[in-house]
């Protein structure tokens, strides 16, 4: 089942998600990016605000 965590520091550029496949959690962003898989969520919900405030 995926996650989804929208962040709206700037709605218009970019708007990230989390994207569960098997153990692996992966941030994803409607400009094109993709995070590293991670093991924990919760780095991946990390790696996704890092990137929309970019």
């Amino acid at each position: 089942m995926a996650e989804q965590d929208e962040h709206r520091d700037a709605p218009s550029r970019h708007r990230t998600t989390t994207v569960e496949k098997g153990p692996f959690c992966t941030a994803h962003c409607t400009c094109g990016w993709r995070g590293p898989a991670r093991r924990a969520r919760s780095q991946a919900r990390t790696d996704a605000e890092t990137h929309g405030r970019g």
